[in-house]
């Protein structure tokens, strides 16, 4: 299952993504947590130690090379320089399976903490007034689109914070989107925007309440968010102790309840290929028509392959055809 968190900035979305995720590998599920943040902090809020760069390569670094090998063979995909963000995968193409023997898991994966972690790249000086971060969430993108995630795998991303989180077809690629959303009437707007965008695509959407302090809060989110709300997260001394270099000792039993009632809520979504292709499809026309073929010069419509369906039945198609 595809998992994302977003929220606004400074709603703790960083530090649940990170906290779930670890939760999901401690158990010993098959879990790759991405960092898409604009602000590279996921690693950190998993241990890495603040002074150290991430080893891996960033996704977004290696963008041709990852283009090359997820487009394969696909005839409808001729080049590198022909394949955009969107680009959807098709006959020929290489499909991955989650922490797969490829070289994107290969170049790409650093564990931390017993995580396997992959990173976007940071928003450096040479991007400034050139270009914006969703172009290296492109990666993030591409990769999302070619992947086949079975029963009981994980994929967890940390989005962007805001509506930026909206503003690419990123948002649909998910089976279930945590919003993180605090007490208090700037994070529930913010809940009401993202409520909006996502039943407009039919992008299921969950709320976990974050940095409650007492009745007051938890009625005041049950108030404003209903039945949209699947769980809540009280003030962390250990998370604290943590973001501070100390050694705070185990999440509180409540947060710990928290995080399984997130699994359990993501166990609960059925799997749903069809939808998930019929998204990719037409937010790839879209882009193609607003700004991807004049980039191109090309009618990138002719990339989408009408008889490509997504799933276990494609990547074992792929695997008969590699060993004929």
């Amino acid at each position: 299952m595809r998992v994302a968190f977003v929220g606004k900035g400074g709603s703790g979305k960083t530090t649940l993504s990170a906290l779930f995720t670890r939760h999901l590998a401690h158990s010993g599920a098959p879990v790759v947590a991405i960092d898409g943040d604009i602000n590279q902090h996921l690693s950190h809020a998993l241990g890495l130690d603040e002074d150290t760069n991430f080893p891996a390569p960033p996704l977004s670094s290696r963008i041709g090379e990852i283009k090359d090998f997820l487009r394969g063979t696909n005839p409808r995909i001729p080049s590198r320089e022909a394949m955009v963000k969107t680009t959807p995968a098709g006959r020929g193409s290489r499909l991955v399976r989650p922490l797969g023997d490829d070289e994107i898991h290969a170049r790409h994966v650093h564990r931390v903490d017993g995580v396997p972690v992959m990173v976007t790249g940071a928003f450096d000086e040479g991007d400034l007034g050139v270009s914006c971060y969703h172009s290296k969430l492109g990666a993030v993108e591409l990769y999302l689109n070619h992947l086949v995630d079975g029963p009981g795998e994980y994929v967890v991303v940390d989005m962007t914070a805001g509506a930026d989180a909206f503003a690419s077809g990123l948002f649909t690629r998910f089976d279930l989107t945590f919003l993180v959303v605090e007490p208090t009437r700037k994070s529930v707007s913010v809940y009401r925007q993202y409520r909006d965008h996502a039943a407009e695509f039919g992008v299921p959407l969950a709320v976990v309440g974050n940095k409650v302090t007492g009745e007051d809060d938890l009625l005041f989110l049950k108030e404003h968010v209903g039945d949209d709300l699947v769980a809540h997260c009280v003030q962390s001394a250990a998370v604290r102790a943590r973001e501070q270099g100390r050694d705070g000792g185990g999440l509180e039993a409540h947060n710990l309840h928290a995080l399984g009632l997130l699994r359990a809520a993501v166990d609960a979504r059925t799997k749903d290929w069809d939808t998930f292709q019929r998204h990719a499809v037409a937010f790839h026309l879209r882009n193609a028509e607003a700004w991807a073929d004049a980039a191109t010069g090309q009618d990138l419509a002719t990339q989408v392959d009408p008889e490509f369906r997504h799933g276990p039945a494609a990547l074992a198609s792929l695997a008969r055809t590699a060993h004929t």
